[in-house]
């Protein structure tokens, strides 16, 4: 019996010392002062009337020209290589010209018979005339005379005809630059027989060069012919010129749902073809929205809301705001916040409403606006 009240009276006696030890604390708790947060904050500067949006492209000839043979046939010989400079009337490639040659010598051959027949019909009419004049021929056989002489005449003009057209097809064996440029492609090789307008090289002509991107279809209502947009350079960082807007292509492209479009640029002697850049093209935004950093949000999903410093007190409130499209450097604030007002960027997960945060002249001065 005396056990038992032994182990009664030592829990008694432990329970009121853990007692006196928890009220100890709370009284320490309370009497401690309200710890100061050091937070980033960030103050709401009027929101830009416009954005920068950037693409990237290539420098490209005006025209570009996929040239090819009008006749079918074999390429028996090659003379250009991709990056090949070539002149007007220069030889680019050439087809086996045995087959033209043989069509050329039967079209010379069909006009020798046709001109010999047209001889024959045109004796046969000046004798049918003299017969009929002293009544020895009837009318009926000067016509049919005069008839076969007319079809001789015309069948020797088509047999003409025919024999330039394979003369022709002679001189279209040899696939010629039409105008100065750089071959840009090469599509064909000896030995490969295409048919009559095969691509066999794309020819990107002298002259005028230009621009072209690829654009989304969100932006591509952004753009309009004759804007203006900067365009740099990748290989020369210090060339920036002015281009303008020439085209805008009326549909999508059906693989990679984008639009074409096409930027003209000034007469420039550094820039070549095939060099890459950036194209730069200022564009309208919402009105009165801004953009702050991602760290700025707080709350749930669906109530998004910042942290608002009171200058004042030193003090923080939480604000719901309504959030816009994300932006290369944050999300956009549509409603909620003020040109003037300043914000917590950094540290929001540690704020309860009216905690108190260091304000550092130093941070306050520093302090970036939002765009």
């Amino acid at each position: 019996m005396i056990r038992p009240l032994v182990r009664r009276t030592a829990v008694f006696a432990a329970l009121l010392l853990a007692t006196a030890l928890g009220g100890c604390r709370e009284e320490e708790v309370a009497a401690a002062p309200d710890h100061v947060r050091p937070v980033k904050t960030l103050t709401i500067a009027a929101a830009d009337e416009t954005r920068t949006i950037r693409f990237s492209g290539s420098v490209r000839a005006r025209v570009e020209t996929a040239l090819g043979f009008r006749v079918p046939g074999k390429i028996a010989e090659r003379r250009v290589d991709i990056g090949g400079r070539v002149e007007p009337g220069q030889v680019l490639a050439r087809l086996d010209p045995t087959d033209l040659e043989l069509a050329l010598k039967a079209a010379e051959a069909n006009v020798l018979a046709a001109r010999s027949r047209e001889k024959v019909a045109e004796d046969g009419l000046v004798r049918a005339r003299s017969l009929n004049a002293k009544g020895f021929v009837a009318d009926a056989n000067l016509d049919r005379a005069r008839l076969d002489a007319d079809q001789a005449s015309a069948a020797l003009e088509a047999a003409i005809s025919q024999r330039d057209q394979a003369a022709n097809q002679m001189g279209y064996a040899d696939l010629r630059a039409d105008a100065a440029g750089i071959v840009t492609d090469v599509r064909a090789d000896v030995g490969q027989v295409v048919a009559a307008g095969t691509p066999i090289a794309v020819l990107a002509r002298d002259g005028e060069k230009e621009v072209a991107i690829a654009v989304p279809e969100q932006d591509v209502v952004r753009f309009a012919k004759d804007q203006a947009v900067d365009v740099r350079f990748w290989a020369d960082t210090d060339l920036r010129l002015a281009g303008r807007v020439r085209e805008i292509a009326g549909a999508a492209d059906p693989a990679s749902r984008t639009y074409a479009i096409r930027i003209t640029l000034p007469a420039e002697p550094a820039v070549r073809l095939g060099m890459t850049v950036t194209v730069e093209a200022r564009v309208p935004v919402a009105a009165g929205s801004v953009v702050v950093p991602l760290s700025a949000l707080a709350g749930g999903e669906g109530r998004p809301r910042v942290w608002v410093v009171d200058i004042a007190t030193a003090t923080v409130m939480p604000r719901e705001v309504t959030l816009g499209r994300v932006a290369p450097d944050g999300v956009r604030i549509l409603d909620g916040l003020r040109p003037g007002e300043r914000i917590v960027v950094a540290g929001v997960q540690f704020l309860t409403p009216g905690k108190k945060v260091a304000l550092p002249a130093e941070n306050a001065a520093a302090a970036e606006p939002a765009h």
